[in-house]
């Protein structure tokens, strides 16, 4: 190939034939393949398909070599490669004499080689360079081929395009305020602009929790209505199948009594028929009678005239003969008498028709025997609040009722000479809320059904209890650390409940969830709850029995930050006084006999101390004591039935912190069992810190205004411990907890 471009030197190797190099699209998936077509295959490729379109033989190296064996080597070339579909190329290019076809724009191909060019070279600029193209011609008629071939195919467009690499757009900047007026997100950029410059704006985080709270709100209004539409959807549901049964049987009743009513009249048309039959066959057969005797009369008394008659004409002395026997023939008929009077009356006469019986049916229609007795159910989960409870009853089928009388009192307890008071209202339909009850009480109910005959016989009584009133959360007891918190309550109800539920809610932080979360099924009027650490919650109590659970208590608030434990005022030595707070014990300079304790065993009585409610849970507990340098006092632990008689330090159920004061000297100890080390404390401490470790076993002392370690006792603790305190001469001491640990205290 390079003496074929030697021997044409004015068109050798030009800029045209390095730049313009177009390959199949399949090439161009990878960048490897766009190199693998060597540069002499690619111009005796093209010289191959101009010498079948021209019919002329290669330059250069293939000189002499037939048409023929030019298209097997270009098949041979293109067939490594996959190009196959394009072995019919030289046959789309348009011959040399192809009128030129005038285009406004191309699209853009792939290029190789050190720079891109694009093929629409004009014309000035191929008559400026002089660029030929392997033999092809001048660089305009290299054009037209190139145009002729592009436009002539639309494979053209498909195969060879260049790919295009969108530049990547800048991402838009994430909105991140509220725009209250607009009611949309912006980006705080968009803040100062004139569209809303002067809106109210709020950060997102907040407006979502907002929006997310009315979300909340709606719901629960949703809830509610929905709660108050199925029972509305229910309580229709129940009068229509009242209704329809009371109208069913109804229409049962007037059909039975109508056909009976029907038999009976049908009855009573056959016997009226029958009668008047008789009655006129009767009459028929006397005027029958009757008509043949005046018709036998009217013969006879035809023949008497026509023997007269004849008698007259003739001879005298036979008339005279025949006229004695005739006069007595004649006397004879006269004598016998004739009955000229009509035995029966035509007119028709008046029946009395007894219709009493039919009348009595009739009545009996519209009379509907008394309903039996109805029957009440018992009482269903959760169907009663504190103060009202959803009575319910049932009847037979086949009674029909205008209304029911509810009747109920108090369940007696038992005391003599006292009477309840019954009360008794009309219902309509077969269940009815009663109000204005007292909470977790029992009641009796009964029930009878009424309609126009009577009521019935009063229903098996049964027992309905309301809803206990809400518990009373103890909440200067409430006892708490980071896992975990004691809470107690009082009952608030005269009779016993079945259980109480615990619910506690989240503080609405940013970080919170703020869902309510449940213990239930407790027994007693206190419960351990497991928290999260550093958090504020919401406590409610709930208290359950048969009737349902009650309203929730008044909330308590807890804090997860540290241990919080109130002063056991039981524990209280005499000449102690204990603050309302719990968190402050105080001893006055009393000159007269300390104050009588109520008896108790918990009482201290010969050392001035009182102990604290510490919660029941193990692991790392702290807490601070503010304290005076002159006062004579005792901080620690010990356990529960440490002796009350002994001083705190004094016995192996006890660790402690003494400090007295004396001549300007201060003594600190550390007690246990009667022993203390042998420690100097040179900066008397005005706040000690105290930490009690469950899990290593340890209890240590701590300077909190210098972060200085004072002591650690080993101690083990098989049991919970109580923090107790004590003063040995007037004075008071402050219980800090309920803090976050300092960070020196968490290195022992």
């Amino acid at each position: 190939m390079e003496e074929g471009a030697g021997e044409a030197p004015g068109l050798g190797r030009s800029a045209a034939s390095k730049d313009f190099r177009f390959y199949h699209m399949d090439l161009y998936d990878s960048e490897d393949r766009l190199k693998i077509f060597p540069e002499e295959s690619t111009w005796m490729r093209r010289e191959g398909v101009q010498a079948e379109m021209t019919h002329e033989p290669m330059r250069g190296g293939v000189k002499g070599k037939a048409p023929g064996d030019l298209g097997e080597e270009v098949d041979e070339l293109v067939h490594p490669y996959g190009l196959e579909d394009d072995h019919e190329l030289g046959d789309e290019f348009i011959e040399e004499n192809t009128p030129r076809i005038e285009v406004s724009e191309y699209p853009s191909y792939m290029m190789m080689g050190s720079e891109q060019r694009d093929w629409r070279l004009t014309g000035e600029t191929a008559q400026g360079e002089d660029l030929g193209f392997m033999g092809w011609g001048s660089a305009g008629q290299c054009q037209d081929l190139r145009e002729a071939y592009r436009y002539s195919h639309g494979r053209a467009s498909e195969e060879y395009e260049c790919y295009v690499i969108p530049e990547e757009e800048d991402e838009e900047e994430v909105a991140d305020i509220f725009c209250v007026t607009c009611k949309t997100p912006i980006r705080a950029s968009e803040k100062d602009q004139d569209e809303h410059k002067q809106h109210e704006v709020t950060p997102l985080s907040k407006a979502l929790e907002s929006a997310k709270e009315e979300i909340h709100k709606n719901m629960y209004k949703l809830e509610k209505q929905i709660i108050e539409m199925e029972n509305f959807a229910s309580h229709l549901e129940e009068v229509f199948i009242t209704v329809e049964e009371n109208f069913g049987r109804q229409e049962q009743n007037f059909e039975s009594h109508y056909n009976e009513i029907l038999e009976t009249l049908a009855q009573k048309y056959e016997e009226k028929i029958q009668a008047l039959g008789e009655k006129k066959k009767e009459k028929l057969e006397a005027l029958y009678g009757q008509l043949v005797s005046c018709g036998e009369n009217l013969d006879t008394c035809k023949e008497l005239m026509e023997t007269i008659e004849e008698m007259c004409h003739e001879e005298k002395v036979d008339f005279i003969k025949d006229a004695v026997a005739m006069a007595d023939r004649l006397g004879k008929f006269l004598k016998t008498k004739t009955d000229v009077e009509i035995s029966a009356q035509p007119d028709f006469e008046d029946q009395t028709l007894d219709f009493s019986d039919v009348e009595e049916l009739m009545g009996s229609i519209n009379t509907i025997p008394a309903p039996s007795a109805p029957v009440i159910n018992p009482q269903a989960p959760n169907s009663a609040t504190g103060s009202s409870v959803r009575v319910c009853w049932s009847l037979y089928s086949d009674d029909t009722v205008e209304s029911y009388q509810l009747s109920y009192r108090p369940v007696q307890d038992g005391s003599p000479g006292k009477e309840q008071t019954e009360v008794t209202m009309t219902i309509k339909e077969t269940y009815c809320s009663v109000t204005n009850l007292l909470p977790n009480t029992q009641y009796e109910f009964w029930v009878t059904a009424q309609n126009r005959a009577g009521l019935s016989p009063t229903s098996e009584r049964a027992v309905y209890m309301t809803a206990p009133c809400p518990p009373i959360i103890k909440s200067k007891e409430i006892r708490s650390c980071e896992e975990a918190a004691l809470i107690s309550w009082e009952s608030g109800n005269l009779n016993p409940v079945d259980s109480y539920t615990v619910e506690l809610t989240q503080a609405e932080t940013p970080g919170a969830s703020g869902v309510t979360e449940s213990v239930v099924g407790i027994p007693t009027c206190e419960c351990l709850v497991q928290l999260q650490p550093r958090q504020d919650y919401t406590i409610y109590v709930r208290a359950l029995n048969v009737g349902g659970p009650s309203a929730r208590s008044e909330p308590a608030t807890v804090h997860t930050t540290g241990s919080y434990f109130p002063l056991d005022k039981h524990t209280c030595h005499p000449r102690l006084t204990v603050s309302e707070d719990g968190l402050t014990v105080v001893r006055s300079e009393r000159r007269g006999p300390p104050r009588e304790p109520v008896p108790s065993d918990a009482h201290f009585t010969r050392c001035a101390a009182v102990m604290g409610n510490l919660i029941p849970v193990r692991g790392r507990h702290y807490w601070e004591v503010e304290v005076d340098e002159c006062l004579d006092y005792t901080v620690g632990v010990a356990f529960e039935d440490v002796p009350r008689q002994e001083d705190l330090g004094a016995n192996h159920l006890s660790w402690c912190m003494r400090h007295t004061f004396a001549s300007s000297r201060h003594k600190y100890e550390f007690l246990h069992n009667k022993t203390t080390p042998d420690i100097r404390i040179t900066v008397p401490p005005k706040k000690i810190g105290i930490l009690l470790d469950y899990e290593n076993a340890k209890l240590s002392f701590f300077n909190v205004d210098i972060s200085q370690h004072l002591y650690t006792f080993s101690c083990q603790l098989p049991q919970f411990v109580h923090p107790c305190f004590s003063l040995e001469k007037p004075g008071c001491l402050k219980i800090h907890n309920g803090i976050s640990m300092p960070k020196h205290v968490t290195f022992y």
